[in-house]
């Protein structure tokens, strides 16, 4: 350590300061220990070992390591869905747009969680002979309305940076919608379990599901992604409204949960599919993102 004004050891009134010479090495970063810790340690106390620093520092490095600062302490944390996708290998951008995903936040994951238990415990209410017609008319909508809030300049927060992510507008609608059936299957499973009394009649829901998700998004290529899967959810409500009318017997099953109608509901799902592939590339054009 030297006097800054006289170069040596003791510099009466200024006290003890780091020479130019360990300034110039710290500030390439070829200053070593124990003379870097000493050199860190003064700095953050002398006001005018950090002035020389500065003078004698390239100006241009110091920029650029203030901008890579700024950008470290301005880069949003990630959050724990976004951090799992990372660990697992997914690209940070991809990552960043599911993560993203509204019908993957807590407020609508809650809200399905809320709406599935109240309907259980209606369902649970009634006769276990009887047919679950509610359970079963609810359950195919909750992954369609949560598809609808996945894609599009209406709902997305993200979708500005999704139109100019280097993702392909057909692969990020797919991999949010493969996240969000998961789980909204998921979450209908479980309540399905919470359904013992009624056995296999009441994973009905699960082919209408299908179909009622690959039928909005080959709409939405055309219609947008709110009006298409809106159009699929009113017409899967009309149908039942029929069906219920055209009951004979106030146990017997509505038409769609059948074995008529799982059929056709799983050639439904499987024709939408198709539609839907031939139909991808109206996701990068635009035309498919109207809200």
């Amino acid at each position: 350590m030297t006097d800054a004004t006289t170069g040596g050891a003791r510099g009466g009134d200024t006290g003890w300061h780091v020479s130019e010479e360990d300034l110039r090495a710290y500030a390439r970063g070829g200053l070593t220990a124990p003379a870097l810790w000493s050199a860190d340690t003064h700095l953050a106390a002398c006001a005018h070992c950090r002035g020389v620093l500065a003078d004698v520092g390239d100006p241009v490095a110091l920029d650029a390591g203030w901008e890579r600062l700024d950008a470290e302490l301005d880069a949003p944390r990630p959050g724990f869905l976004e951090a799992l996708l990372l660990r697992c290998g997914m690209a940070d951008h991809t990552a960043r747009l599911l993560a993203a995903t509204p019908a993957l936040r807590r407020s609508w994951v809650g809200a399905v969680a809320a709406v599935l238990l109240l309907t259980v415990a209606v369902t649970a209410g009634h006769s276990a002979g009887g047919s679950p017609a509610l359970f079963l008319a609810l359950a195919p909508l909750l992954p369609l309305a949560g598809v609808a809030l996945s894609y599009g300049p209406a709902l997305d927060p993200t979708y500005e940076m999704a139109v100019v992510a280097p993702v392909h507008g057909f692969r990020l609608l797919m991999i949010r919608t493969v996240a969000v059936l998961t789980v909204g299957i998921g979450f209908n499973g479980l309540a399905t379990l919470a359904l013992p009394g009624y056995g296999l009649r009441a994973l009905g829901w699960l082919l209408p599901a299908l179909a009622l998700t690959a039928t909005g998004l080959a709409l939405a290529a055309r219609l947008g992604p709110v009006r298409g899967p809106s159009l699929v959810g009113v017409g899967w409500i009309a149908l039942l409204v029929t069906a219920e009318a055209a009951r004979t017997g106030a146990e017997d099953p509505l038409a769609p949960f059948t074995a008529a109608g799982q059929g056709v509901s799983a050639l439904v799902a499987v024709l939408a599919a198709g539609l839907l592939v031939l139909l991808r590339d109206r996701f990068d054009s635009g035309r498919a993102n109207a809200a």
